[in-house]
This record gives structure tokens, sequence and C-alpha cells, in this order.
């Protein structure tokens, strides 16, 4: 959609997260829409509809990914296993970011790797380009540790965020992972480490099986599941991690299963400031008006002049 055509959206939606001016609390999450040139070709799309676009995750060299099946549908929401297909850092930094229009929205580089010295390489690449902000995956497996994500032990997860700090100015936000034990000392620990903010939750493990053939659909095997499913999961993620988060300061991105204006305000009120879209562009590619509007509206209604007003605030029993 050409800027002449586009209707601006309301002041009351902007946000500032880590410093950066956001139109729309809305992020598109990394992995949903590519590099962020795949939903320019959708009928009636603009990037002038959300605050952020998250790209695909990013390692130091181009990876093919998993052998098929990659996806799998479930009730209420989706596996997937990818296996971080991409052509590698500096093909994105020389061809792709070339091409993305940083007048429309804030792009989001996702930082991966498979040690540490990999994931401080591509921090430094990346702040060497126009690129907005780094999510760090700390979801990868550490090939140095067996396999062990990096997500899933604080000490580690420390270590990425402290080797990324050391290579870039630029704000980093940590993606946390679910399938840890601890998830509110994990976000502590990498605070102290020097995160600028989090991304509250990357998707849940999973499997499904072909009852048939007693094979798993998977490629891979497992694979991460996002979607309506798990919603009420990522919503008591987001309330713990805010625990800590908010009182430093810290922004969340709060994700997981977001579909509707309520969705979104939920994630907000929990201590969200800003809300990701994910597998609901898959089936809804212009869902992110719908949610802007009910946003929009919510607030109207409830006499608040900003989304600002509306983070963390959760009424507690008692």
């Amino acid at each position: 959609m050409s800027q002449s055509t586009h209707q601006a959206l309301p002041a009351s939606l902007a946000v500032d997260f880590c410093g950066l001016k956001l139109d729309s609390p809305l992020v598109l999450l990394s992995g949903c829409v590519g590099f962020g040139e795949e939903y320019t070709r959708v009928a009636g799309f603009s990037n002038r509809d959300v605050g952020a676009i998250c790209l695909k995750g990013t390692t130091g060299e181009p990876r093919l990914g998993n052998p098929p099946h990659r996806i799998y549908e479930t009730p209420d929401g989706m596996l997937n296993a990818i296996g971080l297909q991409n052509p590698g850092v500096d093909h994105v930094v020389d061809e792709i970011l070339p091409g993305l229009d940083f007048d429309e929205t804030r792009f989001i580089a996702n930082v991966c790797g498979s040690t540490i010295e990999e994931y401080a390489r591509v921090a430094r690449r990346f702040h060497e380009s126009p690129i907005d902000a780094m999510e760090i995956n700390i979801s990868c497996p550490n090939v140095k540790e067996g396999g062990v994500q990096f997500g899933n032990v604080p000490e580690m997860s420390a270590r990425v965020v402290a080797a990324c700090r050391a290579e870039t100015d630029k704000p980093l936000i940590t993606k946390l992972s679910p399938n840890q034990t601890d998830i509110v000392e994990n976000a502590r620990q990498c605070i102290e480490a020097g995160t600028d903010a989090f991304s509250v939750i990357n998707t849940l493990s999973g499997m499904a099986i072909d009852a048939e053939s007693r094979r798993p659909i998977i490629g891979n095997v497992q694979g991460g599941l996002s979607g309506p499913a798990i919603k009420p999961i990522a919503l008591l993620k987001v309330h713990q991690v805010y625990q800590v988060a908010g009182p430093a300061g810290v922004p969340i991105i709060g994700q997981g299963g977001v579909a509707s204006a309520t969705d979104a305000l939920e994630f907000i009120i929990a201590g969200a400031s800003a809300v990701g879209v994910g597998t609901a562009l898959f089936y809804e590619p212009l869902a992110c008006r719908k949610l802007n509007a009910g946003i929009a509206d919510y607030l109207d209604r409830h006499g608040l002049a900003s989304v600002g007003e509306l983070v963390g605030s959760l009424r507690l029993p008692g």
C-alpha cells in the first residue's frame, strides 16, 4: 500500500521501546514474515500497520535447515522445526537489508549461533548495519555442550547476552525460552549481563506422531509449538518476568497465541510493552489492522491516553 493511501495509526498506539519509537505495539515475529519482504506481496498489507518486524533467524554461515516435514498443524496451534534455514549474516546485511524501507517501520535482526563466538560474530556484523535492534535467540543448541540449549541454563544465557553486549550498543532483546526450570532467574541474570529487553516466550517443545506408520510427523522428531494453545502459558511467563524486568526498566515483547485485540491487551496488562504476532498471520495476513483498531478502541473506552498506561496494570487479588 502506498504512503499516500495509508491511514495514520492513532497516536495512542505509539510506544517507546528501548528508545525506539514504534507507531504500534504490534511486532511481527521472527520466522513468520521471512526477512521482512514476504508480506509486502499480500494485497492490503502495509509495514506501517506494525511497530516493528523481526527478521528470520540468522547465523554466521548459511544453513539449509531441517529435513521435511517442517510444519504440522495442531489443534489451536502449529508445530514447526525449520532448523534456522537462512543465507548467513553477510548475505542478509549486504543483499537483504538494503532492500528494506526503514522509513516505514523498525526492523529487528534475530541473532542465532551454535557457539558463543558465533553469536558475537553475528551481533558484530549487524552492529555495522542499519538494523534498529537485535533479538538474541538463545533457544539454539550449544554444540560445545552436547546440544544443550543456551536458553535453558541461566548462566549460559547470560554468557550469550554478555558476548553480544560487548559487540554492540544497539538495543538487545533476549528471547526467553519456556522450556526451562526458572525463567525468572534466567531473566535476572540476563539483565545483569546487559540485555535491554525481553521477548517472552519462545515456542514450547512438542511433537506429533502418525499412528498408522508409528513415525514422527516432524522430520526433526520435535518442533516448537506456537499459536492460541500456548497463550495461557505465555501470559503467566510474561507476568512472572515482569516482576524482575518491570522494576529494572526492561521492557517485554509479550507473545504466544495472539489472534485478537483482547489477546494483545491481556499481554499488555500482564506486563508487556509490545505484543508479538506470529502464527495468526498464517491464516489472517491482515490481522494487525484489526488488532490495532481493537486496542485503540479499548484505550478510548477506558479513558487511557496511551498503551504505556496499561502496561503491567494487572489487578491481583487482595
